[in-house]
C-alpha cells in the first residue's frame, strides 16, 4: 500500500499539536492560555495556508475551526456539569452517603468497600467530581476510626470513580467526545450501553486492584498523627503572621539561621516593608510590622496557639473586599481548628485570600493553605485559590459545623449527624433520573436531554444562574474547543490517515489484536501527559482510519480510545478527582506513578486479552 505523502499543512498541524502536548504536560502555563494560544495559532496559520476541498472551500476556515465550541458533545458535557452541580447544591447525594455510613459505622472496612462500589456505580451515571467530593470526608472519618492514614483509600476513591465513568456513554466527558467525533466522521451513533460490557470487565479488574493491591503499594507514611485527633496530619500549611504591637515574637532573634521561638516551624520568608529576607536567616530580629511566612503542621500550630494565645493577635490581618479590617480572634482557646477543601465550582476558585477577606461564610477565618504538597514561598495575599486547595481555618464549634452546608468548601471532618435535606433535593434527583432514563433509552438525543435537564435544574430552583455558571468549567470549555480544532486540522490535512498508515506500517505483519493492544498502550501513556479529553479527540479519527485500513469494525478501535483515554491514573493532573484527593491524602507526584502505572498496565493487558475474544478478532 502506497503511503500518503505529507503536505506542508500536515507538518504544520503536527508541529502545533506537538507544541500543545508539551505545554499541557509542563503545566507551567495555564491550560486556558495553552488552549487559547493553540486555537489562535491554528486560525492564523490556516488563514494563510488554507486546505481546499474539490469545490474550493477552505476545510480549515474560521467556521470549521471554531465549530467545536458548538459541538453537541461539548454542550452535553457542560449541561451535565450543571446537573451535577445541582445535585451538590441540593445535597441530593448526601442522603445516600448518610444511610451507608449510619448503618455500618461500626464496621469501617465493610463500609469503605461499599462506598467504593457506590462511587463506581454513581460515577457511571454522573460527573464523578461531585461524587468524589461527597465521599472524601466520609473516607477520612472511616480511616480515622481504624487509626489509619486516609491516604490509603483516597487515591483508590478517585480511581474507582474514573473506572465507573468508563462504563456508560455519559460516564465521563471523554466518552461523549469520542462519540461525537465518531459520529462526525462516520455518521454512526454510539449508544448508551454500547461499550458497557468491556467497560464493566475493566472496572471489575480495576476495583480488585485498588482494594487489594493499591493499599499495599501506597507508602505507609502518608500521614503522621501527632495524637488521635481526627485529621491531624503531617502535611505542611503555609501560614502568614503579621507582627503587630504586643506580639510575643517581636524582638526575637535567629540563631544559626533558625528561630528557637518557633519550634517545629519553618520560616519561609520575612517581609519588612519592601524588603524581603530569605533563608538562611543570619542575625535577623523580628520587628513590629514584619510579615512572616512560615510552614507548619496543623498539630504544631494548634499546640503553639494553645500555649501562646497572643500569637493569634494580628494573624492574617488582611483586608476584605470592602477594605474593612477583620477583627482578631479574642479567645483562641475557645476556638477549633479544622481543614476544608476548596470545592470545584466554588466562589473561591480563582480569587486570592485577600479578596475574600481571609474569612469564609459563617465567620471562620483562614489561617493557612496547602496546595498539593507544594511549598509556596510567597505572601498569602498573592496566592490565587484553586479547586483542591486545603485551607486551615479557625472558628467556634458552631461556625465549623456550619461549614458542612457551605458548598464553596468541603469540611474534611465528616459527621454522622444528619444534615437537613433541602426539599429541592427530590427535584434534583427526579431531574437526574429523567435525564439518565431518556439518555439510556435513546428516546431523545442525549444533548437535548442534558440541556433540558440543566434548564430544569435552574428553573425549579435547584441552583441559580450564578451557581450554574460556576459549574461550567472554563478550562474544560477551552480545552475541548481547542482539542476539537486540532482534531479537525488533523483530519482535513490528512494527518489522521498518515498517522494511521504509519502505525499500521510499524506493526506490519502483526495481527489486528496486536495492533489494537499497542494502540491502547500508546493512548494510555499520552493521556497522562496531555489530557484525557484532548487525547480522545485527537485519536478518534486515527482510530477510525486504522480500522478502515485493517478492514475491521471501527468501533473496535474507537472503544480502545475510550478506555485508554480514561486511564488517567499515573499523574495527579491526569484527572480532576486526582487533584482533589492529592491534598487530603498527602500524596506526592511519585505516589500516583507508583500506584497508577501498574493499574494502567493491568488494564492494558486485560483489554488486550478480552477485546480480541469479545470482538472476534482471532
Amino acid at each position: 500500500m502506497e503511503m500518503l505523502q505529507p503536505s506542508i499543512q500536515m507538518w504544520v498541524t503536527f508541529g502545533v499539536i506537538f507544541a500543545a502536548i508539551i505545554f499541557y504536560g509542563l503545566d507551567r502555563i495555564s491550560m486556558e492560555i495553552t488552549s487559547l494560544g493553540t486555537l489562535s495559532i491554528l486560525l492564523v496559520l490556516f488563514h494563510f495556508m488554507p486546505v481546499y476541498d474539490d469545490s474550493g472551500v477552505n476545510l480549515l476556515g474560521l467556521k470549521q475551526l471554531l465549530a467545536g465550541f458548538a459541538d453537541p458533545a461539548l454542550i452535553t458535557i457542560l449541561a451535565l456539569l450543571v446537573i451535577g452541580q445541582g445535585m451538590v447544591q441540593t445535597g441530593a447525594l448526601e442522603t445516600p452517603a448518610q444511610i451507608i455510613v449510619k448503618h455500618g459505622i461500626s464496621r469501617p472496612k465493610l463500609v469503605i468497600f461499599v462506598c467504593l462500589i457506590a462511587v463506581m456505580i454513581i460515577s457511571a451515571l454522573l460527573n464523578n467530581t461531585p461524587v468524589v467530593v461527597i465521599f472524601i470526608p466520609i473516607m477520612i472519618t472511616l480511616m480515622d476510626k481504624m487509626n489509619k492514614s486516609a491516604g490509603l483509600v483516597l487515591m483508590p476513591l478517585s480511581f474507582v470513580a474514573i473506572l465507573g465513568g468508563m462504563t456508560t456513554l455519559i460516564g465521563s466527558s471523554t466518552n461523549l467526545l469520542v462519540a461525537g467525533a465518531y459520529k462526525a466522521q462516520t455518521g454512526q451513533v454510539i449508544n448508551f450501553f454500547d461499550f458497557t460490557i468491556p467497560g464493566l470487565f475493566l472496572a471489575a479488574i480495576g476495583l480488585l486492584y485498588v482494594t487489594i493491591i493499591a493499599p499495599l503499594i501506597l507508602p505507609k507514611n502518608l500521614s503522621t498523627a501527632d495524637d488521635n485527633t481526627q485529621i491531624i496530619s503531617g502535611k505542611q500549611f503555609i501560614v502568614q503572621l503579621d507582627l503587630i504591637e504586643g506580639n510575643s515574637l517581636i524582638g526575637k532573634k535567629s540563631i544559626a539561621g533558625m528561630f528557637p521561638d518557633l519550634p517545629r516551624m519553618t520560616v519561609r520568608l520575612v517581609q519588612r516593608g519592601s524588603k524581603v529576607f530569605l533563608p538562611p536567616f543570619d542575625d535577623i530580629e523580628f520587628q513590629d510590622g514584619d510579615c512572616i511566612i512560615l510552614a507548619t503542621t496543623r498539630a504544631v500550630l494548634s499546640e503553639k496557639l494553645s500555649k501562646d494565645p497572643g500569637l493569634l493577635r494580628g494573624i492574617l490581618t488582611a483586608t476584605n473586599p470592602d477594605d474593612m479590617k477583620i477583627e482578631p480572634i479574642e479567645n483562641p482557646r475557645g476556638q477549633k481548628i479544622a481543614e476544608v477543601i476548596v470545592a470545584p465550582a466554588s466562589r473561591l476558585d480563582g480569587r486570592t485570600l485577600e479578596q475574600v477577606g481571609y474569612h469564609l461564610q459563617g465567620g471562620c477565618k483562614v489561617l493557612g493553605i496547602q496546595r498539593r504538597s507544594r511549598m509556596i514561598r510567597s505572601s498569602m495575599d498573592d496566592i490565587r485559590l484553586e479547586a483542591g486547595d486545603i485551607l486551615l481555618v479557625i472558628g467556634t464549634s458552631s461556625q465549623i459545623n456550619a461549614l458542612r452546608t457551605n458548598k464553596d468548601v468541603l469540611l474534611m471532618e465528616w459527621s454522622t449527624q444528619e444534615v437537613k435535606v433541602r426539599s429541592d433535593s427530590w427535584k434534583a434527583l427526579g431531574i437526574f433520573a429523567g435525564v439518565v432514563a431518556f439518555a439510556a433509552t435513546g428516546i431523545i438525543p442525549i444533548p437535548i436531554t442534558a440541556t433540558f435537564g440543566a434548564f430544569l435544574m435552574i428553573a425549579l430552583g435547584c441552583l441559580n444562574i450564578r451557581q450554574a455558571s460556576r459549574a461550567v468549567d472554563r478550562r474544560i470549555f477551552l480545552l475541548i474547543g481547542a482539542a476539537l480544532a486540532m482534531g479537525t486540522a488533523l483530519q482535513a490535512t490528512g494527518g489522521a490517515s498518515y498517522l494511521a498508515e504509519s502505525l499500521i506500517h510499524i506493526f506490519e505483519g502483526s495481527s489486528v489484536a496486536i495492533t489494537l493492544s499497542a494502540f491502547f498502550l500508546l493512548i494510555a501513556i499520552l493521556t497522562n501527559m496531555l489530557s484525557n479529553n484532548a487525547t480522545a479527540v485527537l485519536f478518534t479519527p486515527i482510530a477510525v482510519n486504522m480500522a478502515n485500513q485493517l478492514g475491521v469494525d471501527p468501533m473496535v478501535f474507537v472503544t480502545a480510545v475510550i478506555f485508554a483515554a480514561n486511564c488517567s491514573f499515573a499523574t495527579p493532573m491526569g484527572y480532576q478527582t486526582n487533584l482533589l484527593v492529592m491534598g487530603p491524602g498527602n500524596y506526592k507526584f511519585k505516589d500516583f506513578m507508583r500506584v497508577g502505572v501498574p493499574l494502567i498496565l493491568i488494564l492494558w493487558l486485560s483489554y488486550s486479552l478480552f477485546a480480541p475474544w469479545y470482538y472476534d478478532l482471532y
